[in-house]
């Protein structure tokens, strides 16, 4: 029965000798495998040779594993215990002032050392690197959640790290500019002169992570101590990311539920959606649970609700394996959106090949709506979300509202990535009315989509 009544139950924590030690792979749990990366060359399926260059041994293995979970090493156990476990949260404010019996979980990322969900893959991915004799760390960031990872966990192990943001970014948020150096950071405004993918655009021009990512493969791909590192999109980032549903599960249990209505993330790569919803998944297929799992994208940058599953490649130059997921085309460039974490072409290619198979539904929601749900969840529960998770929020206050309407008493969970408190440019362009809402055309997609490659 939901309840309101004071003294409710607020956070619900596990204790540190609870935290998984196992990352959680979904892919033996799924009815079919996913499409394998093929060579932009040969088109044929890559091996672990073809990504060398790029990434450890430790990592290319995590990658193609058809383990059902991967031990997480002691050194990176050791870290994550710096601000893991991390709280879940019955929003029970929130609630309140929608006047819903519904009840609402958020799991709180915020907490860590960045400030969001992207140091549980940092973490792993500084070690393994470390642990190979790399030395230097290149990387895109968006919003810049992940470039600060990087850094943070990069100064742990003794890496260099630099780091290409997104121009649109790089100039809304120079307080995340000043992180990833305060960590140890380089940090380059994308495109860059530095490098011939970076060049081909105009200066001054707003960026995509597309490009981002090219520039930062193009410099670690010309130097033997350097590596890569991708805060979203591949196997082994979502895999990493996996101990968030896996506690949440667990906390879950200490709240007295025994069941889920829905289990709604924001989607942009997929790393914290797939990190929330794939332990309730693999629950849901083995019918211990009966979650709806829900994806919310920005309707500027909709790959799983417009785009096409076709296989593209992952950054805008061309130079990574091409991937079969949801695609709004490589050369797409979003409109420089407040989530920047968000603003991606494609779709992680497991959570596609998810979304394929119908185990999971999408929608989008305009940035004002997103912005809406955001002040009335900071003025009720008193954290100022991060632009990128207010995607889900705005659907879960939409659901908590119909539900209000039905007096049906469901059960929804969210993942709260990040907090918001160098975002507040964002929310100073909403609350002075200064926000606008920019979608896809037609005509825009088309023309994206005429560049992806024809296989097959």
């Amino acid at each position: 029965m939901a309840t309101k009544k004071p003294g409710q139950q607020r956070k619900f924590v596990l204790d540190e000798s609870e935290m998984p030690t196992r990352w959680y792979n979904i892919v033996p749990d799924l009815p079919e495998p996913p499409p394998p990366p093929l060579h932009p060359g040969t088109h044929e399926p890559i091996g672990p040779d073809d990504l060398a260059g790029l990434f450890p041994a430790d990592l290319i293995a995590q990658e193609v594993t058809t383990e059902r979970y991967v031990d997480i090493p002691e050194e990176v156990q050791d870290v994550y215990r710096l601000w893991r476990p991390s709280p879940l949260h019955r929003a029970v404010n929130l609630e309140r002032a929608l006047g819903t019996p519904a009840r609402i979980y958020y799991k709180y990322e915020g907490v860590s050392p960045a400030g969001s969900h992207k140091p549980n893959t940092a973490v792993p991915q500084a070690y393994y690197n470390a642990k190979a004799g790399i030395t230097k760390l290149t990387t895109e960031t968006g919003a810049g959640q992940w470039g600060t990872a990087l850094a943070f966990a990069s100064a742990l192990f003794g890496l260099e790290c630099e780091v290409w943001q997104v121009g649109g970014s790089y100039d809304a948020k120079p307080g995340r500019r000043t992180l990833i150096e305060t960590f140890g950071g380089t940090v380059h405004r994308s495109p860059s002169r530095l490098t011939e993918a970076g060049r081909a655009y105009p200066e001054d021009h707003t960026g995509s992570l597309g490009i981002a990512i090219s520039e930062a493969v193009e410099v670690a791909a010309q130097r033997a101590d350097t590596n890569y590192a991708l805060g979203s999109v591949l196997n082994h980032v979502l895999l990493h990311q996996t101990v968030i549903g896996e506690e949440a599960l667990l906390q879950l249990a200490k709240a007295g539920e025994d069941d889920v209505d829905l289990v709604i993330g924001c989607t942009g790569g997929g790393s914290n959606f797939g990190g929330l919803c794939f332990p309730f998944l693999r629950e849901k297929l083995a019918g211990r649970i009966s979650p709806e799992i829900r994806a919310v994208e920005p309707a500027s940058a909709p790959s799983l609700t417009r785009g096409e599953y076709r296989y593209d490649f992952g950054d805008t130059a061309g130079l990574t394996p091409l991937m079969k997921m949801h695609t709004l085309g490589h050369d797409f460039v979003p409109d420089p959106i407040h989530a920047g974490g968000l603003r991606y072409h494609g779709m992680a290619p497991l959570i596609s090949h998810v979304y394929e198979l119908g185990l999971m539904t999408a929608t989008s929601v305009d940035q004002t709506a997103c912005f809406e749900a955001a002040v009335q969840f900071a003025r009720t529960e008193g954290i100022v979300p991060a632009p990128e998770p207010t995607h889900a929020l705005a659907v879960a206050i939409q659901e908590a509202l119909a539900c209000k309407e039905t007096g049906e008493e469901k059960v929804i969970v969210t993942a709260l990535c990040g907090h918001g408190l160098l975002d507040l440019a964002a929310y100073e362009a909403f609350l002075s009315g200064r926000m606008t809402d920019s979608g896809l055309s037609d005509d825009a997609l088309r023309s994206a989509l005429a560049a992806v490659p024809q296989i097959g």
